[in-house]
């Protein structure tokens, strides 16, 4: 028997009067199921919409995501939230919250994906083009969903389509090198349906770069260093998705039209709040004041290195808030590290009589051609030795400053450095250190304990790092105790 999926594609809530004594006789309108939804293109789109549209929860992208990476030396939790303390402390258990909104929204992403590639190809009132696009765009971000998943909690229950349409969700975890392959496939096919880039009226959806750029992304955790390279050196050598001329007009409105920005999560000011906004400026300026850069990272940064003034707000630096009274002092009261992370810092301008606050309508980088130049360079640099990425770690730091001295038979300690300045903030910094501890590149449970790495409150502490127990978080209990002895727990956990 065929499986019904019901499609909502709106909530409307009728609030009625405390006199009202029985239901109003309404016939339903806006569910529809797989048997009268996918009638035509517009519903393909709509369909597809529905997948971004999760990119903009608070518990998904923003918040719950970059709290995967406050257990790295690059900056502070902050805030008042336990289970982040306890990420960042590497305390956590399995029933943290933030353990348990990532898997619940990676897996509704699969489910949407699924749920498109399943029943896009049985329309027939399409035209081919946005067919392909729909179809490459459902394939990518299933590989989004399990690629943020195997990050995370390694091990996972893959979910094949013949599961999905028997409603067969109750599944084992699948060994990671078999969740990698799910994944490769799924990119593989969306780098052939995808467009290479589209018209102004459709930017910021998922492209042939996009695809690209994850896959690499992929085979460097796999340890696939040649199969980097080659997918890697597809957006080096394309045009479309080159390096933004400066460094910090990719975290303006100014990267609306990037070719550097190869996803992103897009805001719309009044309508869809940016939470990276919200979460990373300070309290006083409108938004929670979290994830406070540490000294370490700024430190990091070489002299006459511009990149240092776009990511990192500093005591006495001075910016336009939109509050119609010009510049506004960084002060002391503002960080609990003394720095905030300016690159998250945008305000729309102020006009009187429209109100003041953070700028929403930018779009926020999720993944930069940047960071795909600097892992072709490392796998370079592995492969083939001191120096063979320097070409490519150059046209970074040309970006960023011609005051920057070029780098010359470059090896992993300087490939490290530049990475760290160049993603700061974005969530890279904490997997990169566990994938090259694996690899004796580094020492992380080291590096986690040097003072530099620590707030001013967090000194006194001394963080554990396990192998290979912290390498992987723990599946979340509550998903364990549904599966009744199906999914199992992760070890040490």
């Amino acid at each position: 028997m065929k499986t019904k999926f019901i499609i909502y594609t709106f909530l409307f809530v009728v609030v009625f009067s405390a006199a009202c004594k029985k239901n109003l006789d309404l016939q339903q309108k806006g569910v529809y199921n797989t048997d009268n939804y996918f009638r035509n293109e517009t519903d393909a789109v709509n369909i597809i919409s529905g997948i971004y549209n999760l990119l903009a929860q608070e518990d998904y992208i923003s918040h719950a995501e970059t709290t995967f990476d406050v257990a790295s030396d690059d900056y502070w939790r902050s805030g008042d939230h336990a289970e982040d303390e306890a990420i960042e402390n590497l305390t956590y258990t399995a029933s943290n919250a933030q353990v348990n909104f990532s898997w619940t929204y990676k897996y509704e992403t699969v489910n949407r994906s699924s749920n498109a590639i399943i029943n896009i190809p049985r329309i027939t009132e399409i035209t081919p083009a946005v067919k392909n696009r729909c179809m490459g765009e459902a394939y990518f971000f299933r590989a989004f969903g399990y690629w943020r998943l195997m990050l995370i909690y390694g091990d996972v229950p893959i979910v094949t389509e013949a599961d999905y349409q028997k409603s067969n969700f109750n599944l084992p975890k699948s060994p990671i090198e078999e969740v990698r392959k799910q994944i490769e496939a799924d990119l593989l096919k969306a780098v052939e349906l995808l467009p290479e880039n589209y018209p102004d009226s459709e930017r910021g959806r998922v492209n042939k770069g996009t695809a690209l750029g994850l896959l690499t992304k992929l085979y460097m955790y796999w340890e696939k260093l040649p199969q980097a390279i080659e997918t890697g050196e597809k957006i080096i050598n394309n045009s479309k998705y080159a390096l933004a001329t400066n460094y910090q007009d990719n975290f303006t409105r100014a990267n609306e039209k990037s070719t550097e920005i190869l996803m992103s999560v897009q805001g719309l000011q009044n309508v869809v709040s940016n939470d990276y906004t919200v979460y990373y400026i300070p309290r006083a300026w409108g938004g929670y004041g979290f994830s406070q850069p540490l000294k370490g990272l700024a430190d990091e940064f070489e002299a006459n290195d511009t990149r240092k003034a776009a990511t990192l707000l500093s005591l006495g630096d001075k910016m336009d808030i939109g509050d119609g009274k010009g510049e506004t002092e960084f002060t002391s009261d503002l960080s609990s590290t003394g720095y905030s992370f300016r690159k998250y810092a945008v305000f729309f301008p102020f006009k009187s009589g429209e109100g003041t606050g953070p700028d929403h309508n930018y779009a926020v980088p999720l993944m930069r051609s940047a960071d795909i130049y600097l892992l072709v360079a490392e796998a370079k640099i592995r492969t083939q030795g001191a120096g063979a990425g320097d070409a490519l770690i150059n046209m970074v730091r040309k970006r960023a400053s011609l005051l920057l001295p070029p780098v010359a038979g470059a090896g992993m300690p300087q490939l490290i450095h530049e990475r760290r300045v160049e993603l700061a903030g974005e969530g890279e910094r904490h997997q990169d250190l566990m994938r090259w501890d694996k690899k004796n590149i580094v020492d992380i449970a080291a590096i986690y304990n040097l003072p530099k790495s620590k707030s001013p409150v967090d000194q006194a502490k001394t963080v554990t790092f396990v192998r290979p127990k912290h390498y992987y978080y723990p599946i979340p209990q509550v998903e364990i105790d549904k599966s009744n002895g199906v999914l199992k727990q992760n070890p040490n956990f």
